[in-house]
């Protein structure tokens, strides 16, 4: 469990969200995680429990483009490309999960990189 009082905050937010936000096989729930280097996305059906698309800044299709880039250039691109891979599967709605991080930064450039790869959300 959470010791310090941030991870003690992102646990009490994350679990708030977790509740109301939960993805379908119509409308999937997009996951974003954020490490202090790293940031991934993946596409998660709830109902059937199953990760239908990931990409992260350690994706191999992504992994030589982001060197040198800022972290929040970074998340932009990895927004795009999880956008692009969830277009191709014929999905064009999601539900946006910041998994307890605030919405600002990374997780805000993700979303935006998403959006502007088609995503609905």
């Amino acid at each position: 469990m959470a010791t310090n009082q941030s991870a003690l905050a992102r646990a009490r937010r994350q679990a708030r969200v977790r509740k109301k936000v939960l993805g379908s096989a119509t409308r999937p729930r997009l996951c974003v995680f954020r490490s202090a280097a790293h940031i991934y996305a993946q596409l998660i059906d709830d109902v059937q429990g199953v990760t239908l698309v990931a990409r992260s800044t350690l994706s191999p299709d992504l992994k030589e483009s982001v060197k040198g880039l800022k972290k929040i250039e970074k998340a932009r691109l990895v927004g795009q490309a999880i956008g692009q891979a969830i277009l191709a599967q014929g999905l064009k709605d999601v539900v946006f999960d910041r998994n307890g991080f605030l919405y600002h930064g990374r997780v805000k450039a993700l979303s935006d990189g998403a959006r502007a790869a088609g995503l609905n959300f």
